[in-house]
């Protein structure tokens, strides 16, 4: 027998319906704020990734799925959605287009990483990009739009923000914390040595304990903001406070990527644990013209579906289960199936949920198995219905049956559904 491979998973058919409740919130909450949908490849050139999201990233260094092609070029599954998105936005050419350009995307990313509770290697994000807009109040629209949907799924999650600053204001920063770091070498991992020479903000964002526990006492990057920078951060919080969202001013929020400037947040949660965030992003102003496009600011997220799924049960969200089966057509004879093939066939047309036989069963079987599925009605189709033209519509709910003519029973069932009546429990 062959296995799944460690660190991904089945959405079996009894529960997928839970990915669609959050996907079509995700969409429609998305629309409101008028953003439109955007696809990009599940792969890209890896060169893509190495200039958008960092070489000094743990993405970048520790987690891609890398390799090389038939043509021996260098490919990587998209670890997130953002770099894919801003390389489509320049080649596509959609700064061409009504500005700002607001967009979101459902994918699946990938990531070579210890699979733990909420973090598989393959997982799905809802992600928002919008480009064009550098005033704070896009930040807080996205800020939100995130904060929207969580709501409407029923989650109570806590805002941190931050600021990152520029790279006007961050290569001061980055003294600081060399100087801070300096006598800790030592106690850093392999991986936050070589950050210390390279990039020592990305330090503050080591997943190792060690590492994690120096970071407590080290400079804030808020002290460090230059006047545009400060000013941009101070706008942002009035406006939040004005649409009665609650934050903390978290300074060690640096997030994964080094795409980020200026703001940057966080959902989060206790519910998963260790694993809090379920919801990140920011402000990426330099990302369009480091991959080679004319200046573009931009502001996002990211949020893991299989995440928020977790938390709606760790929070005792009920999901609302799919459509039931409306209407099971059991048949007795070869001609009454050919019949309730083509029955089945005109109901589905006019909008009813309907389901037969396609397993040869005998009728005292097609009912268990109506019953199994879950269907509302069933009704039962031999000789005398197909001469007589009417039929007994049976509630399986309560075992009441109906006459029912067999030409009107769409009529007759979603007239019962418009009344809220047959349901099952």
């Amino acid at each position: 027998m062959i296995n799944i491979p460690k660190g991904t998973k089945d959405v079996l058919p009894e529960e997928s319906f839970r990915w669609h409740y959050v996907e079509r919130l995700a969409r429609e909450t998305a629309g409101q704020y008028c953003l439109k949908e955007i696809r990009t490849p599940t792969f890209e050139h890896t060169e893509l990734f190495l200039r958008g999201v960092g070489e000094t990233t743990d993405v970048v260094n520790k987690e891609m799925y890398t390799f090389l092609d038939k043509a021996e070029r260098s490919i990587t599954l998209k670890p997130e959605g953002t770099a894919g998105v801003a390389r489509s936005y320049i080649e596509n050419g959609l700064h061409n287009g009504a500005m700002p350009l607001k967009m979101y995307y459902i994918t699946p990313v990938f990531r070579y990483e210890n699979p733990q509770k909420g973090r598989l290697r393959e997982h799905h994000q809802f992600g928002v990009e919008i480009y064009g807009g550098n005033g704070a109040d896009t930040d807080a629209e996205v800020i939100s739009l995130a904060h929207t949907l969580l709501t409407r799924l029923g989650l109570s999650v806590g805002l941190h923000l931050n600021s990152m600053g520029c790279p006007t204001c961050r290569g001061g920063y980055n003294e600081a914390l060399r100087a801070y770091f300096s006598d800790k070498l030592e106690k850093l991992c392999p991986t936050c040595r070589v950050r210390y020479e390279k990039n020592p903000l990305r330090i503050l964002d080591c997943k190792e304990e060690g590492c994690k526990a120096l970071c407590k006492d080290a400079p804030k990057i808020t002290e460090y903001l230059c006047e545009d920078c400060k000013a941009h951060f101070e706008k942002l919080k009035p406006l939040l406070d004005d649409i009665g969202i609650s934050y903390e001013v978290d300074p060690y929020i640096v997030r994964g990527l080094d795409y980020y400037t200026r703001t940057v947040f966080e959902f989060v949660t206790t519910a998963l644990g260790s694993q809090g965030t379920v919801c990140g992003g920011g402000r990426y102003d330099n990302l369009i013209s480091s991959l080679g496009g004319q200046p573009t600011p931009g502001v996002g997220f990211g949020m893991g579906i299989e995440r928020i799924l977790m938390l709606m049960d760790e929070s005792g969200v009920v999901i609302p289960p799919e459509e039931p089966v409306a209407l099971y057509v059991a048949t007795m004879g070869e001609e009454a199936y050919r019949r309730g093939f083509s029955l089945v066939t005109k109901l589905r047309a006019e909008g009813v949920k309907a389901e037969l036989d396609h397993a040869g069963r005998g009728v005292k079987a097609q009912f268990k198995y109506a019953d199994k599925i879950g269907a509302v009605y069933v009704v039962a189709l031999g000789e005398n219905e197909i001469s007589s033209g009417v039929c007994v519509l049976k509630d399986m709910a309560t075992g009441v049956g109906k006459e029912v003519a067999i030409d009107r029973l769409a009529e007759e069932i979603l007239q019962s559904r418009a009344e809220g009546k047959g349901e099952r429990g």
